[in-house]
């Protein structure tokens, strides 16, 4: 695949790759699929996809696997900025249920 980048896959939204003129990302994809078990097919009609569309998105994934690393890094390091910045009374901890 060309460094240039993929007619399946853009980086306009979210900070992230993610399907061109979606919003569904290529992580979501990836954890949807391999992470959660889900059918490639469910997917691909959940968000109104082609089956080929996952498939790019997964093989994606797998051939840039620095970047994957490193937006994945970028959102744990949001969440947890996002978590801190919450105002909330003295001992309550918003991940215990």
């Amino acid at each position: 695949m060309s460094e240039g980048g993929s007619r399946r896959i853009a980086r306009d939204l979210m900070s992230e790759p993610h399907m061109r003129d979606c919003r569904i990302s290529v992580r979501q994809v990836y954890a949807l699929v391999e992470e959660r078990g889900e059918n490639p097919e469910a997917v691909a009609d959940r968000y109104d996809l082609d089956v080929a569309d996952v498939y790019h998105a997964l093989a994606y994934y797998h051939d840039h696997p620095r970047e994957m690393h490193t937006v994945e890094q970028e959102r744990e390091g949001a969440m947890e900025d996002f978590r801190e910045s919450i105002d909330r009374p003295e001992g309550v901890d918003p991940d215990a249920a």
